[in-house]
C-alpha cells in the first residue's frame, strides 16, 4: 500500500466513523461463488439462500449472502430488499480504491430513514472486507446499522474486527457480488464532489432503480 493510498483510507475511516453511519456518510452515516473478491488472499465461505439484484443506472449487481456467518445481518437487508427500501436511492458516497455506499439518501440528498431497528454488530463472524464484498455501513457506534450498506473496491483489512487493537468492532461483512463487478468498478470512477455537507457524492447521480430477491 503506498504511503497515499494509506492516509486515504485513514482518512475514510475517520470520516465514517464521524457521520450518522458507516461507515459512512451522512447518515449511517465494504469463495463461494466470488464475483468481487478475485484475487483476495482471505478465502471467503461458501454463499448460501436467496440472492440480490440490485438494478443501478449503470448496471446490475447481483448479490450473494453469507447467512450461517451473518444471520442477523442477512435477515435485515433482505427484508429492507422486499420492502423496497432501496429503491430510488443513490450512491451518495463514493471513494476509488475503498468502497462505494448507497441505503439512505434520496437523489436530493434528503434521507431516507431506515424503518427497522438498529442490528447487532456481526463483524465478529471471521469474515473479511476484501474486494467485491457487501458490508453494513454503521455510525462511531458499534451496533448502530440499519439500512445503509457499502461494497468494498478494495481489500480493506482495517475494516474488520480487532484491527484497531483486540476485540475492537469493525464493519460486518454479510455478502459479496457475485456479478457486476465492472459495475462497481465503473461507479468507483465517476466523479464526485461536495453536496449537502458531505464529501465524495457523484456529481451525477447513479440511482439504485430496483434491488429485488431472486432465487439462484
Amino acid at each position: 500500500m503506498s504511503i497515499k493510498t494509506g492516509i486515504l483510507r485513514s482518512v475514510a475511516l475517520a470520516t465514517m466513523l464521524s457521520v450518522p453511519a458507516v461507515g459512512c456518510a451522512g447518515s449511517p452515516d465494504t469463495n463461494g461463488e466470488p464475483g468481487g473478491a478475485e484475487g483476495s488472499a482471505m478465502k471467503q465461505p461458501e454463499v448460501k439462500g436467496p440472492r440480490v439484484l440490485l438494478e443501478t443506472s449503470m448496471g446490475n449487481i447481483l448479490i450473494g449472502f453469507y447467512p450461517d456467518q451473518a444471520p442477523i445481518t442477512v435477515e435485515n437487508f433482505l427484508a429492507y430488499v422486499e420492502s423496497g427500501h432501496y429503491d430510488g436511492l443513490v450512491f451518495h458516497r463514493v471513494i476509488p480504491d475503498f468502497m462505494i455506499q448507497v441505503g439512505g439518501f434520496e437523489a436530493d440528498l434528503t434521507m431516507r430513514e431506515g424503518s427497522r431497528e438498529p442490528i447487532r454488530n456481526e463483524s465478529d463472524n471471521g469474515l473479511h472486507n476484501v474486494r467485491g464484498t457487501i458490508v453494513m455501513a454503521r455510525t462511531n457506534a458499534p451496533h448502530s446499522a440499519s439500512a445503509q450498506f457499502f461494497i468494498n473496491h478494495t481489500d480493506n483489512p482495517f475494516l474488520d474486527y480487532g484491527a484497531q487493537g483486540p476485540n475492537q468492532w469493525g464493519y460486518a461483512v454479510f455478502g459479496t457480488v457475485l456479478e457486476g463487478m465492472d459495475v462497481v468498478d465503473a461507479i468507483a470512477a465517476v466523479e464526485t464532489g461536495t453536496a449537502a455537507g458531505m464529501q465524495d457524492v457523484p456529481v451525477e447521480t447513479v440511482t439504485v432503480v430496483s434491488a429485488k430477491v431472486v432465487q439462484p
